[in-house]
């Protein structure tokens, strides 16, 4: 796909319909239980997004862990969806996927045409966003990490998060707030240029 100038974003369609000659793209969001993901959906998105949260009860305690999160009510039990116009030549469909390990069965038939995805980190609960990396590069899906700032986050060097995830020193990481509809969106922006990068390596390797 060629993404010549897909980095520079504008604004999107007033009624919401695609417009002539734009290419749509399908991009994850991903991360653990907590990490925002919803979050990131809802801010980020031109359209009212589908969010498939319900209430956390008495009965769901043994099996969600809420450490680190002990004030979150509702957790996604499917998928999140949402979209977004880049410029008028680049629509993103948004798929969130559950961050709860009993629901990670669905994780194989959403990543399904998936371009490229951006995967959430709660710099205070690192571990929790293992599996969505692991998930990553099992899949062969190109990535970025979004760190989201929470009020009690610690600054962290980002070398030392790039160790403590184990990943490539060619994937991108930037911080965000998943509430924010611009910082949101430039970690979109960032995803793109990634790929766009990637794609650029590619060809100029054969």
């Amino acid at each position: 796909m060629d993404l010549k100038g897909f980095d520079r974003p504008d604004q999107p369609s007033e009624t919401g319909a695609l417009p002539a000659g734009s290419r749509s793209v399908k991009v994850m969001i991903a991360g653990g239980f907590g990490t925002g993901k919803t979050t990131m959906v809802r801010s980020v998105s031109d359209i009212k997004p589908l969010t498939t949260e319900e209430t956390l009860t008495q009965a769901s305690i043994d099996v969600d862990h809420l450490i680190g999160v002990t004030d979150k009510q509702e957790t996604t039990v499917s998928l999140d969806f949402g979209r977004i116009g880049l410029n008028e030549q680049l629509v993103l469909y948004l798929f969130g996927t559950p961050g709860q390990e009993r629901f990670w069965f669905l994780w194989n038939g959403l990543f399904k045409g998936a371009l490229g995805a951006v995967v959430l980190v709660d710099t205070r609960r690192l571990a929790s966003s293992f599996r969505a990396i692991e998930e990553m590069e099992r899949q062969d899906v190109p990535f970025v990490i979004a760190l989201n700032v929470f009020p009690d986050s610690k600054e962290h060097p980002v070398e030392e998060i790039r160790e403590a995830l184990d990943i490539s020193p060619h994937t991108p990481i930037v911080a965000c707030d998943a509430r924010d509809k611009a910082s949101s969106r430039d970690v979109l922006i960032a995803l793109i240029r990634h790929l766009k990068e990637r794609s650029a390596a590619v060809l100029e390797s054969r």
